[in-house]
């Protein structure tokens, strides 16, 4: 399983000084969309400049136009790229038209989708290289949350698949045993009093 740390600060400086940090203990390094709506293309070509050996993952969180914001992600220097799954499946293939052509990915966020199982197949079917099984902040932050609900979507829907929403180190292994092939750490890391740290005993707790 590879770790990916969800970066969601703001300024690309913030970026590169924690991405630095963590890069050694991570797979995918992930511009959150923040980072993204507040610094644009730019942000993703100084982490790809500065880590050319990681896997660089633009969150644009694409809606609409999926070719063409795929095309100027990967352009910018994107190795993966999101397109959310309540999108049109002409959007998504759209994306991984862009991705074919670039050899790179599009990865379907089902960020907000009801039946996580049924949409996860479709848009695998579609092309995407994997799927996000992803609460939102806002999500967490509700009474009740429970990340069981997207591990256990990821059993059922046996397409390969990320998690992202509570990821942590004391859930880190419940995440491995639903088959996950992504952990995506965000708070977890970037909020911690130390994030190397942090990510360092997230990568040990995968085995």
């Amino acid at each position: 399983m590879k770790l990916q740390v969800a970066i969601d600060l703001l300024t690309t400086e913030a970026a590169l000084e924690l991405a630095g940090k963590v890069a050694e203990h991570v797979d995918i390094i992930e511009l959150g969309t923040p980072l993204v709506k507040s610094e644009g293309l730019s942000a993703i070509t100084a982490i790809k400049n500065a880590h050319p050996d990681k896997i660089v993952f633009a969150d644009l969180k694409t809606m609409d136009a999926g070719e063409l914001e795929a095309d100027i992600a990967f352009k910018a220097g994107a190795d993966l790229i999101t397109v959310l799954g309540a999108a049109d499946d002409s959007t998504i293939a759209g994306a991984v038209k862009a991705a074919k052509a670039h050899s790179k990915g599009v990865v379907v966020d089902l960020i907000g989708i009801k039946d996580k199982v049924t949409r996860a197949k479709e848009v695998r079917a579609l092309g995407a290289k994997f799927v996000e099984m992803h609460a939102g902040l806002d999500e967490q932050a509700q009474p009740g949350y429970n990340l069981n609900v997207l591990l256990s979507a990821g059993e059922e829907a046996r397409v390969p698949f990320s998690i992202a929403g509570g990821v942590n180190l004391s859930t880190i292994e419940a995440v491995q045993r639903a088959g996950a092939d992504v952990a995506v750490a965000g708070g977890a890391i970037y909020s911690a009093a130390d994030p190397e740290l942090a990510a360092k005993e997230l990568r040990a707790a995968i085995v």
